[in-house]
């Protein structure tokens, strides 16, 4: 089946139990049971529910896993993620991450006793060398949020060998209608479902995707003993949003490139980072390890009034947090997602007061351009 279907008819319920066509939303907390010792497979909502159990299936069959958990938030999904690590773990994590991931690890894992080493993931020879005994897992983010660094999966995972070492990797910008993860050798896949899975700014989500049938158990154990799982109604939005992935993926990127190329011929415009042009460093490689580019931009501007004047007047395109909706996004890095990363490295990274994050979305792409020519004017 390809994808196109798959984000369609993957998961669709072939009983014709009910005939309903769209997954129904089982808005139940509890489920009665048959007899004593005796259950429909549904007991606690918490533990399962059947709309929930619809868009984990889905997810993991688009991601090619064997199972996947679905939690109220991307970062409730990696918070879920850090529990299956002890105290005195060494975890190796991409320098240019997203900045909740960092706050996160920073301020809660740290003090957990899980060590965080940041490297850059793409460039092998770096993550080689910061390999230990001590080491438990490589957390990398490929395009990185906001530089768009792109990190070789499968080279990863030949350095980490036959060691006892999982690879993580955030799926989040790419999704896997354009990469696959699992496929290179990752152990877990991650998703803010809020992005690209659902689509329309209108709900939160986070997914977790396994390899193996022991990961996933792990993950599921976990999930039913922490509670953040993914509510019905949630589960449903974004099960309706996966319906209409392929085209608002294919869409958006369309959009993209073009938005990239056009930026880098803008005078007030210094640096442009996506994925999808030739000069970007990584452009052979992804060409290689996924389908597509992708629809995130990052891109300096030639001064801090610039990017303040961009943010305040664009119309089309919003300035808000998050990403990946069906609407353009104009983001603030160093004001927003990464506001609680500290200044030094904030600088380390190339974020500062002149660096805007573009989610480019499914309008008209004159109407794009036209926005961005009236305030770069």
């Amino acid at each position: 089946m390809k994808l196109e279907t798959a984000c369609i008819h993957a998961t669709r319920d072939k009983t014709h139990s009910t005939g309903a066509v769209p997954v129904p939303i089982y808005q139940a907390a509890t489920f009665a049971h048959l007899g004593v010792g005796q259950s429909t497979g549904y007991d606690y909502s918490r533990t399962q529910n059947p709309t929930r159990e619809h868009v984990e299936k889905l997810v993991a069959a688009l991601e090619g896993g064997v199972g996947a958990c679905a939690f109220s938030t991307g970062m409730a999904a990696i918070s879920l993620l850090m529990e299956i690590f002890t105290p005195g773990d060494e975890i190796i994590a991409t320098d240019d991450l997203y900045g909740g991931t960092i706050r996160l690890f920073n301020y809660i894992s740290e003090k957990n006793g899980v060590a965080l080493h940041y490297v850059d993931t793409s460039d092998l020879s770096i993550v080689e060398a910061a390999i230990t005994d001590g080491t438990r897992a490589v957390f990398i983010e490929t395009p990185t949020n906001p530089m768009m660094k792109v990190t070789d999966v499968a080279g990863v995972k030949r350095l980490i060998g036959g060691r006892d070492i999982l690879l993580i990797v955030d799926n989040t910008f790419l999704t896997p209608y354009f990469f696959n993860p699992i496929t290179l050798g990752a152990d877990i896949v991650i998703h803010s479902g809020t992005k690209y899975l659902a689509g329309h700014n209108d709900t939160l989500a986070g997914f977790l995707v396994a390899k193996s049938s022991k990961i996933f158990q792990r993950l599921c154990f976990l999930e039913n003993t922490t509670g953040a799982v993914l509510s019905p109604f949630d589960a449903f939005l974004v099960a309706r949003g996966i319906k209409t992935l392929a085209i608002r993926m294919e869409k958006s990127q369309e959009n993209a490139i073009i938005v990239a190329r056009w930026l880098k011929e803008q005078k007030k415009v210094t640096a442009v980072h996506y994925v999808g042009l030739p000069e970007h460093p990584a452009y052979e490689l992804s060409k290689q390890q996924a389908r597509g580019f992708g629809a995130m931009i990052s891109f300096s501007v030639d001064s801090a009034e610039t990017a303040c004047y961009i943010l305040n007047n664009t119309e089309l395109i919003l300035f808000a947090e998050s990403l990946g909706g069906v609407e353009s996004l104009i983001t603030y890095p160093i004001m927003q997602t990464h506001k609680d990363v500290p200044e030094s490295e904030l600088a380390a990274r190339g974020i500062d007061n002149k660096l805007l994050r573009l989610s480019v979305g499914i309008e008209a792409i004159e109407d794009i351009i036209e926005d961005l020519e009236r305030v770069l004017r």
